[in-house]
């Protein structure tokens, strides 16, 4: 359906599109990454070698990395048009022949490169905002002390208005980014001229003299080298929004000429004026140009904030239909696209966490800590992944895979040691949160799997009950529907039904949702039916992991291929309602089993997750322990 939409638009409109949403991460990197970079290095003096040497390796970290690794290659790695992470992981577990073991580790690299997503949410909306307002400082140090009100001010303003949905702003966020790119390239371009000699930075030779003579601090400045990159992802996790064509079009043509011109603008700078480390973004500005630079940069980095929001609840909606997040309330923003979703749960837990972050650094400087840790065990997951993927499905040699894996493992490896430095300066954060997300995720999980083989075996064999139907009770007219994710056993609620109120509707449809590894299944596949003895019928919905289920809207078109009048009215909803208890099994420690009884009580009801009305839903509960 997405892709329908996306195809009707023309190439330009998409790339612009795509300008405000996939390049906002790495499209406010200048605004603190080589400040950042300088100050990794510990005091070395600000001279054309050092100048020349970082911006060196800026330029081919983001040429190997983004450029080679990800729009070359990753690309190529598509899920029915779909990217990202999760994307990458279902097509890995496609594969056949799989052992337990490979499957095991495909998902553990998912799920961690997932997880560390979540930190990057929270990350990013703090760095972006707040360097974007430090801006105000240059302009007059009076204004130090507004500063984080102000950053705060804004990102509650951005959180308040996800409710209402991002269409009418989105219309806007092509066209700003593109007046940002456009800036921010034109004002390097200016510093350039004046110090054409900082160009010389394009030969690799300045990055490698750089770490031969610098060992030990290279290392260091790697780890402030990869701000630079980070976002870099996001190319291939939306690459489904808007088609491969569009992100290489505006990568290639806007993005990367336009943020290689400010780096170097900004070294051009250092060279004619090395004392301008402390904001050289800002002070490459005349004073007439720096507060409408100032509110632009508050715009790209609010839209670099937004975009990252979306990812994370159109990552959280996917995770839990492929069953690792409790049903959360999700509510849709727009009529017209699929993928605009609004989580209120998660969205004011993002703010409250992005607000303590902003409290407790209180600078873009001191957040960069936090910063680069999770985007870099990301990028090795993802080189992992695909490097697998290359040599399962795509069919490379194994020379080609070891050809590809060994410089980008290496690199990732590399970047990712450099970022270790920092975890007890802030890089603890996403990982921290990447813990707490992942053991979420995977409790949810196996505690899903423990309580389904419980009502497996707790229950009826559904072939055994039909023999035996004669028996039940009276029938009475009208249709029933039990949804069950075990469809050869007799669902919990069906049994209550015939133990409590001794009825049996006179049909009875057993209903099972079944979320596919691929985010969209054909209309023509997305139904199966089964006609069973007694006025039975099996019914199985597909739906993507992207896609938004709809019971009421599926069940009519079962009826019509079983060839029955549909009439929503004259149908009841039956679902079972388990009360958890927990025990001392050894499937699962206590404290994971206390956590997943809290998570089952706070899920969503299963008519709103679903799109069922609520006054044709009767919930019968019951007690299990687990």
């Amino acid at each position: 359906m997405q892709n329908q939409t996306v195809e009707k638009a023309s190439v330009p409109i998409l790339t612009l599109a795509a300008l405000g949403v996939v390049f906002g991460d790495i499209g406010t990197s200048p605004l603190y990454a080589l400040k950042e970079s300088f100050h990794a290095t510990h005091g070395m003096p600000i001279n054309e070698i050092n100048i020349l040497g970082i911006l060196s390796l800026i330029f081919w970290t983001i040429m190997l990395i983004v450029s080679l690794k990800y729009v070359m290659v990753i690309m190529r790695a598509d899920n029915n048009g779909e990217g990202g992470i999760m994307a990458l992981l279902a097509l890995n577990l496609r594969q056949p022949g799989l052992s337990n073991r490979t499957k095991i580790l495909i998902t553990a690299l998912g799920f961690i490169g997932a997880s560390l997503f979540f930190g990057d949410g929270i990350i990013t909306p703090a760095i972006s905002v707040l360097s974007a307002v430090e801006g105000l400082s240059v302009a007059a140090p009076a204004f130090d002390k507004f500063i984080l009100p102000i950053s705060i001010g804004i990102l509650t303003a951005l959180f308040l208005v996800q409710k209402h949905g991002t269409a009418v702003m989105g219309k806007f966020f092509g066209p700003i980014t593109l007046l940002w790119f456009l800036s921010i390239g034109a004002i390097g371009f200016v510093s350039i001229i004046q110090s054409p000699t900082i160009l010389a930075f394009l030969s690799p030779h300045w990055a490698l003299q750089f770490i031969i003579t610098n060992p030990y601090i290279s290392f260091f400045v790697m780890g402030a080298v990869v701000l630079t990159v980070t976002g870099g992802e996001a190319l291939y996790a939306d690459m489904g929004h808007f088609g491969i064509l569009p992100i290489k079009l505006g990568w290639f043509l806007i993005v990367l000429p336009c943020l290689m011109l400010n780096y170097a603008g900004q070294g051009a700078l250092l060279l004619r004026d090395p004392s301008a480390i402390t904001n050289p973004f800002y002070l490459l500005l005349p004073s007439a140009l720096l507060y409408p630079m100032i509110i632009l940069a508050t715009a790209a980095a609010v839209i670099a904030s937004q975009a990252l929001i979306s990812g994370v609840f159109s990552m959280a909606k996917q995770a839990i239909q492929l069953g690792y997040l409790p049903r959360l309330t999700v509510l849709h923003t727009s009529a017209s696209e699929i993928g605009q979703i609004y989580i209120p749960l998660l969205n004011w837990l993002l703010f409250i966490s992005i607000t303590i972050l902003i409290l407790i650094f209180e600078s873009s400087s001191k957040l960069a800590g936090a910063y680069g840790l999770a985007v870099t065990v990301t990028m090795f997951c993802d080189t992992l992944l695909v490097a697998f993927l290359a040599y399962s499905y795509w069919k490379w040699k194994t020379w080609k895979v070891l050809l590809f894996i060994i410089p980008f493992a290496f690199i990732d490896l590399v970047l990712l040691s450099s970022n270790l430095l920092k975890v007890l300066i802030g890089g603890w954060v996403p990982v921290v949160i990447a813990v707490i997300v992942f053991t979420l995720m995977m409790t949810w999980k196996k505690g899903r799997e423990i309580l389904q083989d419980k009502l497996q075996k707790d229950t009826l064999p559904l072939n055994v009950f039909l023999e035996h139907l004669e028996q039940a009770g009276q029938k009475v007219s009208g249709n029933a529907v039990f949804l069950t994710g075990t469809p050869q056993v007799v669902p919990h609620a069906l049994l209550h039904n015939l133990k409590h109120n001794k009825v049996l509707h006179e049909r009875n449809f057993l209903v099972t949702i079944k979320t596919s590894e691929i985010p969209y299944v054909d209309e023509a596949k997305r139904i199966v039916t089964e006609v069973l003895e007694n006025g039975f019928f099996r019914i199985t919905i597909h739906y993507g992991f992207k896609e938004e289920p709809n019971v009421p809207h599926s069940l009519k078109q079962a009826f019509s291929v079983l060839d029955l009048e549909y009439d929503l009215m004259n149908i009841s909803f039956f679902v079972s309602r388990e009360r958890l208890i927990p025990s001392l099994s050894s499937k699962m420690s206590t404290w994971r089993e206390k956590l997943f009884v809290a998570m089952q009580k706070n899920t969503s009801p299963v008519s709103d997750f679903y799109k069922i009305p609520s006054n044709r839903v009767v919930e019968l509960g019951s007690q299990i322990e687990i």
